[in-house]
Protein backbone atom coordinates (compact mmCIF):
# COMPACT_ATOMS: atom_id res chain seq x y z
CA UNK A 1 0.00 0.00 0.00
CA UNK A 2 0.90 3.32 -1.14
CA UNK A 3 2.39 5.74 1.25
CA UNK A 4 -0.70 8.44 1.05
CA UNK A 5 -3.16 5.34 0.98
CA UNK A 6 -1.70 4.29 4.66
CA UNK A 7 -2.07 7.62 5.82
CA UNK A 8 -5.76 7.92 4.45
CA UNK A 9 -6.78 4.99 6.36
CA UNK A 10 -5.14 6.12 9.39
CA UNK A 11 -6.90 9.51 9.33
CA UNK A 12 -10.16 7.53 8.75
CA UNK A 13 -9.38 5.75 11.91
CA UNK A 14 -9.46 8.54 14.20
CA UNK A 15 -11.16 9.20 16.72
CA UNK A 16 -13.20 12.50 16.72
CA UNK A 17 -11.04 14.26 19.23
CA UNK A 18 -7.80 12.93 17.39
CA UNK A 19 -9.25 13.89 13.85
CA UNK A 20 -9.93 17.96 15.17
CA UNK A 21 -6.34 17.43 16.55
CA UNK A 22 -5.36 16.26 13.01
CA UNK A 23 -7.31 19.14 11.11
CA UNK A 24 -6.02 22.06 13.17
CA UNK A 25 -2.03 21.07 13.11
CA UNK A 26 -2.52 20.18 9.30
CA UNK A 27 -4.40 23.64 8.69
CA UNK A 28 -1.40 25.26 10.11
CA UNK A 29 1.36 22.89 8.33
CA UNK A 30 -0.81 23.79 5.25
CA UNK A 31 -0.46 27.16 5.36
CA UNK A 32 2.77 27.43 6.54
CA UNK A 33 3.60 25.65 3.19
CA UNK A 34 1.70 28.00 1.35
CA UNK A 35 3.44 30.73 2.81
CA UNK A 36 6.47 29.43 2.22
CA UNK A 37 5.49 28.93 -1.80
CA UNK A 38 4.35 32.60 -2.01
CA UNK A 39 7.77 34.08 -0.38
CA UNK A 40 9.52 31.99 -2.71
CA UNK A 41 7.54 32.73 -6.13
CA UNK A 42 7.51 36.57 -4.91
CA UNK A 43 11.66 36.49 -4.34
CA UNK A 44 12.17 34.45 -7.71
CA UNK A 45 9.58 37.11 -10.09
CA UNK A 46 7.30 34.50 -10.60
CA UNK A 47 4.74 37.20 -9.23
CA UNK A 48 6.51 40.12 -11.68
CA UNK A 49 4.14 40.03 -14.51
CA UNK A 50 0.68 39.37 -12.31
CA UNK A 51 2.05 42.60 -10.14
CA UNK A 52 2.52 44.69 -13.32
CA UNK A 53 -1.11 43.86 -14.44
CA UNK A 54 -2.66 45.02 -11.40
CA UNK A 55 -1.02 47.91 -11.42
CA UNK A 56 -1.80 48.77 -14.62
CA UNK A 57 -5.52 47.82 -14.38
CA UNK A 58 -5.82 50.28 -11.39
CA UNK A 59 -3.48 53.07 -12.96
CA UNK A 60 -5.91 53.00 -15.61
CA UNK A 61 -9.14 53.46 -13.71
CA UNK A 62 -10.07 49.68 -14.77
CA UNK A 63 -9.27 48.23 -11.03
CA UNK A 64 -12.44 48.03 -8.31
CA UNK A 65 -12.58 47.89 -5.21
CA UNK A 66 -13.86 44.61 -3.16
Amino acid sequence: MGNVKSIEKAVEALPPSELAEFRRWFAEFDAAAWDAQIEQDATTGKLDQLAAEALADFRSGSAREL
